[in-house]
C-alpha cells in the first residue's frame, strides 16, 4: 500500500495534467477574430457577417463604418466609434461586415470582441495587443453598466481619452448601445436641487469621446421592403410585401432583424436553407 507522500504525488500529477497551461497567448496575428473574455483570448476563425450591400436602410452610416475600419487597417488615423440607437437596424452586423470587408482587401486588422465580464480587463487586452504588428478593432457590443457603476464609465473614459492605460495607436474600440449617452437616465437626476445638468453631463460625457458617433433609427416602411428585396434577391425567395408589413406590423416594429426573421420565414417554408 502506497505511503501518503506517493498518494499526494499522484493526485498532484493528475490535476497538472487536468489544469490549463499556464503562459499561452493567443496568436494576434493569425485569425481574423478573437473573443476577450475573463479567461483571456480565444481565436474566432472565421468573421459571421452578412455581405455589405445587404445592409440596406442605412446607407450613411455604413459608408462612414467602412471608410473608418479602412482606414484603420491600413494603419491611418482612425476614430473610436459609438453606433447608437434603435434595436435591430444592423450597428453589430455593420461592424462585422465592415472589418471582414477591409480583410477581403487585404487590411491588415482583426476584430476582438469583449464580453461583458470582461470590460475592466480592457488594461491587459490592451498590453497584448500593444505588442503586435496588427491594427485591432476592440468591439464592446449592447455596452451598459450596472446602476451605481461609475468606476468602470471613468475608466472608459480614460481609455479613449489618452489616460495612463490608454489603448495603443493601432486599436480602435467600436461600442453598440441602444442609448447615445449609453448610461441610463433616471428620474432622479432631474430632481437633483444642486444641478439637475450635471448628472445629464457626465453621462453624455463618455459618449464625447468617441470620434465618430452615428445613429441608428426605426426603419421607414420603403426601407424596411429594401432590405427585404436586398435579401430575397440573394437567396432566391418569393417576397410578399402585404405579408412582410403584416409580420412587422404583428411584431410592433420595423427593422433589419424583423426583415431577417420573416427572410428565415420564407426560406423554412421554401425548403432551403440560408448560409
Amino acid at each position: 500500500m502506497e505511503d501518503q507522500a506517493q498518494l499526494l504525488a499522484r493526485i498532484a500529477t493528475a490535476l497538472e495534467r487536468l489544469a490549463p497551461v499556464d503562459g499561452q497567448k493567443a496568436d494576434w496575428a493569425k485569425h481574423p477574430a478573437f473573443v476577450w473574455d475573463s479567461g483571456g483570448a480565444r481565436s474566432v476563425t472565421g468573421i459571421d457577417a452578412p455581405a455589405l450591400d445587404l445592409l440596406r436602410g442605412i446607407e450613411k452610416q455604413k459608408a462612414a463604418v467602412v471608410r473608418n475600419v479602412e482606414r484603420l487597417a491600413h494603419g491611418h488615423a482612425a476614430h473610436d466609434m459609438l453606433l447608437w440607437g434603435a434595436r435591430g437596424m444592423g450597428k453589430s452586423a455593420l461592424l462585422r461586415s465592415a472589418v471582414a470587408d477591409a480583410q477581403e482587401k487585404g487590411g491588415s486588422i482583426a476584430l476582438v470582441q469583449v464580453a461583458t465580464d470582461a470590460v475592466t480587463s480592457l488594461p491587459a487586452l490592451f498590453a497584448e495587443l500593444g505588442s503586435e504588428e496588427r491594427n485591432f478593432l476592440v468591439f464592446l457590443d449592447d455596452l451598459g453598466f450596472a446602476q451605481g457603476d461609475s468606476t468602470t464609465p471613468r475608466h472608459l473614459r480614460s481609455w479613449l481619452d489618452g489616460g495612463v492605460e490608454a489603448r495603443p495607436d493601432k486599436v480602435r474600440i467600436a461600442v453598440t448601445s441602444n442609448r447615445r449617452a449609453i448610461l441610463a437616465r433616471h428620474g432622479s437626476e432631474q430632481d437633483d436641487p444642486i444641478n439637475p445638468r450635471d448628472a445629464v453631463d457626465d453621462n453624455l460625457a463618455l459618449a464625447d469621446r468617441f470620434g465618430l458617433s452615428l445613429g441608428f433609427h426605426n426603419a421607414s416602411q420603403d426601407d424596411y421592403l429594401e432590405i427585404l428585396r436586398g435579401y430575397a434577391n440573394e437567396y432566391g425567395l418569393v417576397l410578399d410585401e402585404p405579408e412582410a408589413l403584416e409580420w412587422a406590423k404583428r411584431r410592433g416594429a420595423r427593422s433589419g432583424r424583423i426583415a431577417w426573421h420573416f427572410i428565415i420565414e420564407l426560406a423554412g417554408r421554401a425548403g432551403k436553407p440560408l448560409a
